[in-house]
């Protein structure tokens, strides 16, 4: 009989995979650790019940996670990335030639570890940059207490359950704002809206009472089952959203990097949100 793992993210409804093989399973003292293959998506790695990525389309997320605010802002020399341990999102950053520092901040040395062994495609070789600084303690502790301020911040967290549960609150969105720069830019994972619409509600709230201007973008990203993927956007610019196309498209042309799934007018069409999206967060469309 085949063996399979059934995802417990939501109570009434989810996703199973077949199991393959295991690769890895443990607790890690901070959080429960499976990686095993499945025959469609590859490697995967789940975190507490719950699918954190897979080898078949992890690219797609971490390429609109990072490009998006990167290509928007066009002059981002520091990054802070908060999360994050499977390392895609700092491979996509180090493709970025014009970037001088990376800081990571990551929970669980473990999750490295395991990622750089069973998804060393994750990061690429991207923990051996050396404008890479791993920080390995608790987000919001490392949030509320640096002095450093930074271009973008990308918020690659779990989701709000956990460890994952201190980075959705209005101390952390705060924080996040007083480290940035002007005219920086901080981004989220945020959920599917369509099943954890209270979370985007919750999101928009808080960021509306702290940045000139926040908004979200999607992408579809078949691991996370239910509709579209949201990623919250906040900045004190309230230019950088709405840049025209042409100027994405020299940003684009300018950095160099090679991308999957990412493009220049998937940029700009990602801000453009379905109805039932605009009216939970109490806006109209623009």
């Amino acid at each position: 009989m085949t063996k399979t793992w059934a995802e417990t993210l939501y109570d009434a409804w989810g996703q199973q995979y077949n199991i393959d093989k295991i690769y890895f399973e443990s607790g890690t003292g901070h959080q429960h650790l499976l990686i095993f293959h499945n025959s469609i998506f590859g490697r995967v790695m789940a975190l507490d019940g719950v699918v954190q990525t897979t080898q078949k389309d992890e690219f797609i997320y971490h390429e609109m996670l990072t490009h998006v605010p990167l290509l928007a802002h066009g002059k981002a020399r520091r990054v802070l990335i908060i999360g994050g341990g499977d390392g895609g999102i700092l491979r996509e950053v180090c493709k970025h030639r014009d970037v001088e520092r990376i800081t990571q901040v990551e929970i669980d040395q473990a999750v490295i570890d395991m990622a750089k062994k069973y998804l060393p495609a994750h990061s690429d070789g991207a923990y051996d940059d050396p404008r890479a600084n791993i920080v390995i303690a608790d987000g919001i502790d490392f949030i509320t207490g640096t002095s450093e301020k930074f271009d973008l911040i990308i918020s690659d967290s779990t989701d709000p359950i956990g460890p994952g549960e201190v980075l959705f609150t209005n101390s952390f969105y705060g924080n996040c704002r007083r480290c940035l720069n002007p005219g920086g830019i901080l981004v989220t994972q945020n959920g599917v809206p369509f099943m954890q619409m209270d979370e985007v509600k919750g999101t928009a709230k808080q960021l509306s009472q702290l940045f000139a201007d926040w908004h979200f973008y999607t992408a579809a990203v078949p691991t996370y089952v239910g509709g579209v993927m949201s990623f919250a956007w906040a900045s004190d610019d309230t230019q950088l959203r709405h840049i025209p196309l042409e100027r994405v498209r020299e940003n684009f042309r300018a950095s160099g990097i090679t991308t999957r799934y990412y493009t220049p007018d998937i940029h700009r069409a990602s801000f453009a949100l379905p109805r039932y999206l605009l009216d939970a967060i109490g806006k109209s469309v623009e």
